[in-house]
């Protein structure tokens, strides 16, 4: 990685020294806090409602994993790993934060929450931008809130939405992360200047890495909206099998 490219987990750690690179950082309150307090504005639920949540809890799992872990600063190696890292974000912690915090707007149009996500995360995870989030600090603090933000935004669309929306949303997802798991797949060269030399300590090709992130993009990232999508969707089948066996004959 060049030298002016130093994200915000730090320079990318060797194997050896991948367990001692926890982040303790103090930043990483203020930040947690932005986030509630922004999930609390657009949520009907107060923050007693939403502290004892089994889904709020599970969501502060999931970005102390994404942020305190190891696996920060092993996104500064692997892309794979960055990869890993932004499906905690958008497939785990934004829709369990969803659930905790559902939105005060009833009925909320999921097509523009569902276009700005999508947006978004080609954007980020493009080349050019995706260099400019390593090697600045509020760069990468704009990508990552950015993305986490249009999903939980997303998420809550969804969950308020009409099942006919709500399964547009989700299978949209799976086909838009699809697509680019898929371009990152079968690219035929590597696309990523910082992890050009990083992805060597770990046994990876940049390409292989590259192609591991898209695999993960293009497979694991759709088992949450696939599931959400299964339970909407048996849940309609089975209100309307309930509705036709109380008809009269």
């Amino acid at each position: 990685m060049s030298a002016t490219l130093i994200p915000y987990c730090g320079p990318a750690p060797l194997p050896a020294d991948l367990w001692s690179t926890w982040n303790f950082d103090p930043l990483l309150i203020a930040i947690f806090a932005l986030i509630g307090g922004c999930a609390l504005f657009t949520s009907r639920s107060g923050l007693r409602e939403a502290a004892r949540s089994p889904y709020g809890a599970g969501a502060l799992a999931v970005l102390v994993v994404a942020f305190v872990s190891p696996i920060c600063a092993l996104s500064a190696a692997l892309f794979s790993a960055r990869i890993a890292h932004h499906l905690l974000l958008v497939a785990f912690a934004a829709p369990l934060l969803a659930l905790a915090m559902p939105t005060r707007f009833l009925r909320l149009p999921v097509s523009p929450f569902f276009l700005a996500h999508t947006v978004l995360m080609w954007i980020w995870h493009a080349p050019v931008p995706y260099e400019w989030a390593l090697a600045s600090v509020p760069v990468y603090w704009l990508m990552e809130l950015t993305l986490f933000f249009s999903a939980f935004f997303l998420w809550q669309a969804i969950f308020a939405a009409r099942p006919g929306s709500a399964l547009f949303a989700l299978l949209g997802s799976i086909v838009q992360m699809g697509m680019l798991g898929a371009l990152l797949t079968f690219a035929g060269r590597p696309l990523y200047e910082p992890h050009m030399t990083t992805t060597l300590p770990y046994g990876l090709t940049p390409l292989a890495d590259q192609q591991l992130a898209g695999l993960l993009m293009w497979v694991p990232a759709a088992l949450p909206y696939l599931a959400v999508a299964l339970i909407i969707a048996w849940r309609q089948f089975g209100q309307s099998e309930a509705f036709s066996a109380d008809r009269p004959r």
